[in-house]
């Protein structure tokens, strides 16, 4: 597999970060200055970053998963195997869900059971998931919400004035690529992002965030020191660093969505290499003008 289309799993890039600051007056956390101000670039992960359709998928996978395990071997305790499933969860969030099916087959294999394959794994979750989000869907269609219900406070706005900037914007998920387009269009984000709006495909090893962002830059033959990018999972930070591009943590709560820092979140991001983190975009004015030195 080429190495651009592998997702890694977590691990710190930076063992000990420095002290950090606050923009003055802003919940805007600067954990190393921006390297460069001449952005032409914008990539945004989805889930999390932008949308919250998909908001408490946790407590639909890790049932699943303790409902397998715990069927594979009745030896081992639910409270048990919950803490097992939350960890490797946990540390694979940010990568394609397939990598989450992939490690739940390995723990049935290891219990002595016969694994079926990961998609079929993926295929019942994504069924479950969609019991529980179905109806979130359902009224951004008929109009009984409103897009900004299920947006990250402040994300029309941030694009809006990266627009005008003349950034050209980007979208990459691990977001099955049909349900992404969707439910981008849903919350009226596809205006923003055209055709290069990007999620996983059936085939896990043809689609990743690197590869999303290395065929950008090829395609326009610059470097990454243009590209600013947006995520609240440690892959796509780690991609942005990669190629030398600026990492904005979006360190979001998804739960209470009032403008605070998801703790654990953070603290992923930043040792993922993030260079700021914000909680939300309500202070999308400050932040930008702060990206671009005024």
């Amino acid at each position: 597999m080429p190495h651009e289309l592998e997702e890694p799993d977590f691990r710190p890039i930076v063992e000990s970060p420095a002290p950090t600051r606050f923009l003055p007056g802003t919940a805007i956390e600067i954990v190393r200055p921006a390297a460069n101000r001449g952005f032409r670039y914008a990539l945004f992960d989805f889930d999390g970053t932008l949308s919250l359709i998909r908001a408490g998928w946790q407590n639909v996978m890790i049932p699943m998963m303790v409902e397998i395990l715990h069927d594979t071997d009745p030896r081992e305790s639910p409270p048990t195997l919950e803490a097992l499933v939350r960890e490797f969860v946990t540390e694979l969030t940010g990568k394609q869900t397939i990598y989450q099916m992939i490690r739940l087959a390995e723990e049935v294999q290891k219990r002595g059971g016969r694994p079926l394959e990961p998609q079929r794994y993926k295929a019942e979750y994504i069924r479950r998931l969609m019991q529980r989000i179905g109806e979130r869907r359902e009224g951004l269609r008929s109009g009984r919400y409103r897009p900004d219900d299920w947006l990250v406070p402040g994300s029309r706005e941030v694009l809006d004035l990266l627009r005008q900037r003349g950034v050209e914007l980007y979208l990459a998920s691990g977001t099955d690529q049909p349900d992404v387009r969707e439910e981008a269009a849903l919350l009226g984000l596809d205006a923003y992002f055209g055709e290069r709006i990007f999620g996983a495909v059936e085939d896990y090893r043809r689609f990743s965030k690197a590869k999303v962002i290395q065929d950008a830059l090829r395609e326009h033959g610059v470097s990454g020191a243009f590209l600013l990018g947006f995520g609240d999972g440690y892959v796509e930070i780690v991609n942005f660093k990669e190629v030398g591009g600026t990492a904005v943590a979006v360190a979001s709560d998804e739960v209470f969505r009032g403008g605070r820092v998801d703790a654990w979140k953070r603290d992923r991001l930043i040792r993922a290499g993030a260079d700021l983190v914000i909680p939300d975009y309500r202070q999308y004015r400050e932040l930008i003008d702060y990206l671009w030195g005024a």
